[in-house]
């Protein structure tokens, strides 16, 4: 039996992807509720009707200026577990031309479509269920394979559950390398995969399956590309042989942040960091007032993959309180409102927007999601960061760069 029938469940895949984006009609209607109240505070607060702290934000961060367009390589890329399309966005910036892309949630079939310039968009129940896939039709088409199978059986938030997790489709990733035999592939995931408990799955699953590749492993933090965001993912590039590998750079940093006091941090200033650009904070991102406080936002979670719908974002007003310790409801109004003092003046919050959320992970404001706010918060949480992307994409290309 195949790891792919061993560790996959195809009902159980397609039930909870759906869910990924279900909420009760209750907690909807809630949401609906304090959103629309908010908007019209917003409003208000606009018109000179009442005070507010903020001004509304005009962003002066622009997540292209981190991925130049590059002029087609010459390579191609089919893209699984698609997402909001941060894998897709980076590794098209980078020069690769998109033949396909695969995700089972229908509503990201309008995300995609309504960005990607080229490739065909599969997604939902039937097109987008890569259990039901035919890679045949990829062979000698895709040059790379890149996507993130499901990472919440590996993250702190969806209890590390691993190999019995029924989200685990590392199998099905597996499957479609082995079959369409791509000049090389890349997956992403949490760092939690890396992690003692699972380096049984990891050899089993990843590289015993796909052991006619020659396989590295790299940690990389958002931050360190000139994201806002406190995030790292972990990335497992597989080349075809060992030459191609040994000539393969995981990407080195481009901007220095300042770490001191974020937990957990891996970044030291060095004499390497001299000349690097400076990552800026969400504030100066978003264009918020300077209160004296500016310091990178924690990771942008799906409401989805956590125990609580809430995604972790800024709060403007608590400046001295650390960012882990600020949640929002996913249509932006802080979880515990009695802390709340700032705009708008309604719920004394300043409520980020969905593009505000999509900003700090990375994606530019031409890039449009589509859906309802629980969704597009959905999309966003669970894709990779795309100036991340862009760098892992601009390396495995120098790859096969020729003289």
């Amino acid at each position: 039996m195949g790891v792919a029938k061993l560790f996959n469940n195809t009902s159980v895949y397609k039930n909870v992807a759906q869910k990924e984006y279900d909420i009760t009609d209750e907690k909807r209607e809630l949401y609906r509720k304090i959103s629309h109240e908010s908007r019209l505070s917003k409003l208000a607060a606009q018109r000179g009707l009442h005070d507010c702290i903020h001004k509304v934000n005009v962003p002066l961060f622009n997540p292209e200026l981190l991925m130049p367009k590059r002029k087609n390589n010459g390579l191609s890329s089919l893209s699984l577990f698609s997402g909001g399309g941060g894998l897709d966005l980076g590794f098209s910036r980078a020069g690769y031309k998109h033949i396909a892309s695969y995700e089972l949630i229908p509503i990201c079939k309008e995300t995609l479509s309504s960005n990607l310039q080229c490739g065909d968009i599969n997604c939902g129940p039937e097109d987008g269920d890569v259990t039901k896939a035919d890679w045949n039709i990829y062979q000698g088409k895709a040059d790379i394979v890149h996507g993130g199978p499901p990472c919440q059986p590996f993250s702190i938030a969806g209890a590390q559950k691993g190999i019995d997790d029924k989200r685990n489709m590392w199998g099905e990733f597996s499957r479609a390398v082995n079959t369409i035999k791509p000049d090389a592939f890349i997956a992403e995931n949490v760092p939690g995969i890396l992690s003692p408990k699972f380096k049984g799955f990891v050899k089993k699953c990843i590289f015993d399956q796909l052991s006619d590749y020659s396989i590295t492993t790299f940690e990389m933090h958002a931050a360190d590309y000139g994201v806002p965001q406190i995030r790292k993912r972990v990335f497992f590039v597989g080349f075809k042989n060992k030459t191609q590998l040994n000539k393969f750079i995981p990407p080195h940093p481009t901007h220095i942040w300042n770490h001191l006091g974020q937990k957990g941090s891996f970044h030291t200033c060095s004499l390497f960091d001299e000349g690097l650009a400076k990552t800026s904070g969400v504030r100066k991102c978003l264009g918020l007032p300077n209160i004296g406080f500016d310091n990178l936002a924690p990771t942008i979670r799906s409401a989805f993959t956590g125990k609580r719908n809430t995604t972790s974002v800024l709060n403007s007003a608590a400046g001295q309180k650390s960012w882990g310790d600020m949640q929002i409801w996913p249509n932006g109004v802080q979880a515990d409102r009695n802390k709340a003092s700032a705009f708008p003046a309604k719920n004394g919050h300043f409520r980020l927007s969905t593009q505000d959320v999509a900003l700090i992970q990375g994606f530019p404001e031409s890039w449009v999601f589509k859906g309802a706010v629980y969704q597009i918060l959905g999309q966003i949480g669970n894709s990779v960061s795309p100036p991340v992307a862009y760098q892992v994409a601009i390396n495995v290309a120098d790859v096969f760069k020729k003289a």
